[in-house]
């Protein structure tokens, strides 16, 4: 009987050339440049084209990818009639899965399953994302629709379509430097789906429907939502005192810890400057102090680090984003890398079939219906 390692941990499956961790080290790096660099550096474009290429664009090249984007950004009517007929009572993850579900229904060449084609969905997918995400939260909101606005880059004209105002510099650029912070992390839960579902030869679509459907899990997505929930709820009281209480009844302080890394997140180094930067420009420092003094406490008497999830939930926060659309935001990011796993999983395809341990009954036989007990 081969060991058996739960949930596949270390367990390494294929070779990829997209992003690698060094969990003890506290890197993250995207095609062999480090997340620091990126995020003091880089547009969200230029990270989308690492992922897909592995390397960065020249001027030509970015510029055609931002043009590429920015003509790809509206959504068939008919995906936007469907988000109009779901109940107000639908989950913004089941929104999501089911308008990228659609997609694939307006695709004008289905049969081509070249790799060109499917660069060619991806790059689609990635431009119509944040477009589905304002759409559905306007939608619910009673409100008209925005349309794109084709002088704005990535970032900003997502938040442009989800208020009807175009945001400022600062905001802006926090809210581009967040896509690229989570824009890949290797083989996590759903970028694994996706590769999975990409392994049958099932087409783009098929794939990232898999990913966001895992994503939605709490074990994986929505973390950020869930930290923002217990700050709202800490309000003004004491967040020493209430976090004190959530451990001495054994709850888990959501944002902290991480499966992978040993040290700090290295996206967490980034997050919060931006929620502090943030804070500073709107002139409501509340939220980023409140989660101050719990890494700092969390770190002091528990060792434990903020990840990813801790400070981007005070950074969506203070951009005005509805908290039950943050996971939303993560797909909207992490698509780039779903995208680049998935048609990196073509270019050297073989089937992922794991194997199982069977430890069910054993000699059993069939007995005739009448016989049964």
């Amino acid at each position: 009987m081969s060991e058996i390692q739960a949930g596949l941990k270390d367990i390494v499956v294929a070779k990829s050339e997209i992003c690698a961790i060094d969990g003890d080290k506290g890197n993250l790096i995207y095609a062999g440049i480090n997340i620091h660099e990126l995020a003091e550096n880089a547009t969200f474009e230029e990270v989308i084209f690492l992922l897909l290429r592995r390397r960065l664009p020249n001027k030509s090249e970015l510029e055609q990818l931002d043009q590429s984007l920015k003509s790809q950004r509206n959504i068939p009517d008919g995906t936007l009639q469907l988000l109009r007929m779901l109940p107000k009572t639908t989950e913004p993850m089941d929104a999501l899965r089911t308008a990228v579900s659609s997609l694939s229904s307006y695709d004008s060449t289905p049969q081509d399953d070249s790799i060109q084609a499917s660069e060619k969905r991806v790059l689609r997918l990635i431009a119509q994302m944040p477009t589905i995400v304002a759409a559905f939260q306007r939608i619910r909101s009673g409100q008209e629709l925005v349309a794109p606005k084709n002088s704005l880059g990535h970032a900003a004209n997502f938040l442009y379509m989800l208020s009807g105002k175009e945001p400022d510099p600062t905001s802006s650029r926090v809210f581009d430097i967040a896509l690229i912070l989570h824009a890949d992390h290797g083989f996590n839960a759903s970028t694994f789906a996706a590769r999975v579902t990409a392994s049958t030869l099932s087409d783009v679509y098929s794939a990232i429907t898999s990913a966001i459907g895992t994503l939605k899990g709490p074990l994986h997505g929505g973390a950020n939502q869930r930290v923002m929930e217990m700050l709202l709820e800490i309000g003004d009281r004491d967040p020493i005192a209430f976090v004190k209480a959530l451990l001495d009844r054994h709850e888990k302080v959501m944002g902290f810890g991480h499966r992978v890394y040993r040290t700090e997140d290295p996206r967490a180094t980034h997050l919060r400057k931006m929620s502090q930067q943030l804070s500073l420009a709107t002139g409501n420092l509340k939220w980023y102090e409140i989660s101050k003094k719990i890494e700092d406490f969390m770190i002091a008497e528990k060792k434990i680090n903020a990840n990813v999830d801790f400070y981007s939930a005070s950074v969506y926060y203070t951009l005005g984003i509805p908290t039950d659309l943050f996971t939303l935001l993560f797909a909207m990011s992490r698509m780039s890398g779903w995208g680049a796993h998935v048609l990196e999983q073509y270019s050297d395809n073989r089937l992922i079939r794991p194997r199982e341990d069977y430890v069910g009954p054993q000699d059993q036989h069939y007995v005739p219906l009448a016989q049964r007990p």
